[in-house]
């Protein structure tokens, strides 16, 4: 990783290559999924078959789509008891973290003659999906647990998974265990843009949904932008992000580390340091190629860190805590001697981390708040995927005759304004008669 001297010419010109890496698509690709999500429209079970044969498992059928109760039951007997204790952990402080977030429904009858309210209800189903990261060979059990349980708390009635099978057309016993103790109700073996569509669309064999969360490789990202409209979704995702701002108390060991944590991910993958220690700055940049050639993914966290990351020296924390808004990244980590005086005044960001024992990996596990977040610098305008998602607000209006007559010429007014007689005409007529007075 480079070092650069903040403001700088040289810096603005690695930050604008790190900002601008919006998140874009191909027309090929756009073109391609379009196709897919077509197929599946028009075809159902056999389109979803036919492309997880090409893609996933050679012999899936519709048949096998769907994993089945036995398939369940001996997915228990083949994980160890340090998993389900993680598990639980994990599942425990996920959901109490996300019941504080249920919205209720509510009343207010403060001016004479009116009731004004909102009913709160869950959608009737959501689809959670589950990437098959390295052909399932690697699952990803906190994708389960971060779209499922808040769904769940939610009170949708039906919350189904989607998820690519092995080549064996298996599914990992983690996954599945972890579908079971979050309460999934149905789990599809299938991935990718058909498996968008599916959920968005239904077929004969997977129920259509409302919402659908979770992340995925272009071609999911690219469906889901898609096919939203016709169902909500939780948000169009970019690659994973990091920034940590450090000061001098900051231990260069864990700045590389974090920093690495997220570089790993993908080549396309951001990561920077923000400092106003020039001596720490060194020692970080030192310590990120050592541990660098570590890392079992080590080709794609040296093409990140190369491409996409940065270590920023700053002459104050203002400075910093500037350039972080204006980053708005999906990660902030603050290593600082006092990061609760600094986490106030930090408007964009996707989830903030405080502390030298909070690595961004706590937050993706166990914590409790939600993993799925805004990239791109979309944390300036959106949230981390919460219940909110999975619930829809209904307004209630009730007016008096008095309560009515008394805002009136209000509303005709402002219905003149807008050209809209129909709208007048509707409180006219009530103006003027005088039944069920």
């Amino acid at each position: 990783m480079k070092i650069f001297r903040y403001p700088s010419v040289a810096a603005d010109k690695k930050l604008k290559s790190i900002i601008g890496r919006a998140i874009d698509f191909r027309k090929a690709d756009l073109q391609a999924v379009t196709r897919i999500l077509n197929d599946v429209k028009r075809h159902g079970d056999s389109a979803v078959v036919r492309y997880s044969r090409q893609f996933d498992a050679p012999d899936m059928t519709a048949g096998a789509l769907t994993v089945t109760p036995d398939e369940m039951a001996a997915a228990g007997k083949k994980v160890d008891r340090p998993f389900v204790r993680a598990l639980n952990r994990a599942a425990a402080q996920i959901e109490r973290f996300h019941r504080q977030q249920l919205p209720k429904s509510w009343i207010d009858t403060h001016r004479p003659g009116t009731l004004l309210g909102q009913m709160v209800h869950p959608v009737d189903a959501a689809g959670v999906y589950v990437p098959g990261a390295k052909g399932g060979s690697t699952p990803l059990v906190s994708s389960v647990l971060m779209g499922g349980i808040p769904a769940k708390i939610a009170g949708v009635p039906k919350v189904v998974m989607a998820t690519p099978p092995m080549p064996s057309g298996e599914i990992s016993p983690y996954l599945l265990v972890a579908a079971k103790k979050v309460g999934v109700d149905a789990v599809y073996k299938m991935g990718s843009a058909w498996a968008i569509g599916a959920l968005a669309y239904g077929t004969e064999s997977v129920p259509g949904v409302n919402v659908i969360v979770g992340p995925g490789n272009i071609y999911v990202t690219l469906a889901k932008k898609i096919v939203a409209g016709t169902v909500g979704i939780d948000m169009i995702a970019g690659p994973s992000e990091i920034l940590i701002l450090a000061d001098r108390t900051a231990d260069p060991r864990f700045s590389a580390a974090d920093l690495l944590s997220q570089a790993e991910h993908d080549p396309l993958a951001s990561a920077i340091l923000v400092t106003d220690d020039a001596d720490l700055a060194q020692a970080v940049q030192t310590e990120v190629e050592e541990q660098l050639l570590s890392l079992a993914r080590v080709e794609i966290a040296r093409q990140s860190v190369t491409a996409f990351g940065a270590i920023l020296v700053v002459d104050d924390l203002e400075t910093a805590i500037a350039l972080a808004n204006r980053i708005a990244p999906e990660h902030l980590e603050l290593q600082v001697a006092d990061p609760m005086a600094v986490a106030p005044r930090l408007r964009n960001a996707g989830a903030v981390f405080l502390g030298h024992y909070t690595p961004e990996p706590v937050g993706d596990y166990v914590a409790g708040p939600n993993h799925v977040l805004p990239t791109a610098g979309t944390a300036r305008f959106s949230s981390a995927l919460s219940v909110e998602h999975f619930i829809k607000k209904t307004s209630l209006i009730s007016y008096s005759p008095v309560a009515f007559r008394k805002e009136a010429r209000d509303i005709i007014t402002l219905a003149g304004v807008e050209g809209l007689g129909g709208h007048a005409n509707a409180i006219q007529v009530r103006l003027s008669g005088k039944k069920n007075d």
